[in-house]
């Protein structure tokens, strides 16, 4: 499942590559376009060139201003969205697949024991997917070594399992640091620029400072939206994870309670 959502963010890498090159043309065309509007315009002084509009669908506008805000710096803060967005659908429906209903488990688990033992409650959590099953099954497989033991099984697959839901997590976090991290760089090197700019021309106007702000400006925004858009995914797998190990620890009490009563029979 991970090497297949890491094809595809691959393929978006180059879907993004591509939009960027024709972002480039687009925004060159449609600067040619509207240098020719305003000039004819001009030319038959029935229309002001200086209130000519352009309606561009919103897919390109969001192409012009990624290419406004530096195509560098932008493709990295949309890479880390790519990559994060992947990490962030393989943890959703991998836990998606390892939530079970743990009282039909238990029920199950428990029926089990006092038709055909061990070895059918055995059967039943290898039937079941999601950890809870795979817990149960150690700790069912360690039965005739003691409760006690089967309690550290439980307490030590246990973590296992947290381990294993909590893969890739820290990636995210990187992601979710990172972008706002390259915005604000691009801010800092826009700055510089729009410095460059003022120190080259010896005026400080709007029009010289102009496209040095654009860029610091853009590049923030863009990575604050994806540090925002990360945030959600990773809250929310955080909040299935608690779920999941809620579940966890309330249906292994019922185990052991079960093999309690399973035991004095």
């Amino acid at each position: 499942m991970k090497k297949f959502f890491m094809v595809l963010a691959a393929m978006s890498l180059m879907v993004l590559s591509a939009n960027i090159a024709s972002a480039q043309d687009d925004q060159a065309a449609a600067a040619a376009a509207t240098e020719q509007v305003a000039a004819a315009a001009s030319d038959s002084g029935d229309i002001d060139p200086f209130n000519v509009k352009s309606e561009e669908p919103l897919h390109q506008q969001l192409k012009t201003k990624f290419i406004e805000g530096g195509a560098g710096f932008m493709a990295l803060i949309i890479i880390c969205l790519i990559i994060g967005l992947a990490l962030a659908i393989e943890r959703i429906l991998y836990l998606s697949f390892s939530k079970t209903n743990t009282k039909k488990l238990v029920e199950k688990v428990e029926a089990a024991l006092a038709d055909g033992g061990i070895e059918k409650a055995k059967e039943v959590c290898r039937n079941t997917r999601g950890p809870v099953a795979s817990i149960f099954y150690q700790g069912l497989d360690r039965y005739d070594q003691g409760l006690d033991v089967v309690e550290k099984s439980i307490v030590s697959y246990g973590s296992v399992q947290m381990s294993n839901m909590e893969k890739g997590l820290s990636w995210i976090s990187l992601f979710i640091a990172i972008a706002p991290s390259l915005g604000f760089l691009g801010t800092v090197i826009g700055m510089i620029q729009a410095f460059d700019a003022i120190q080259a021309a010896g005026d400080i106007s709007p029009n010289v400072v102009a496209g040095g702000m654009k860029v610091a400006l853009i590049t923030t925004v863009g990575g604050l939206i994806v540090a925002l858009i990360l945030q959600v995914f990773y809250n929310y797998i955080l909040a299935k994870i608690d779920s999941i190990s809620i579940d966890m620890e309330d249906s292994s009490i019922a185990l052991v309670d079960a093999l309690v009563e399973y035991n004095k029979k």
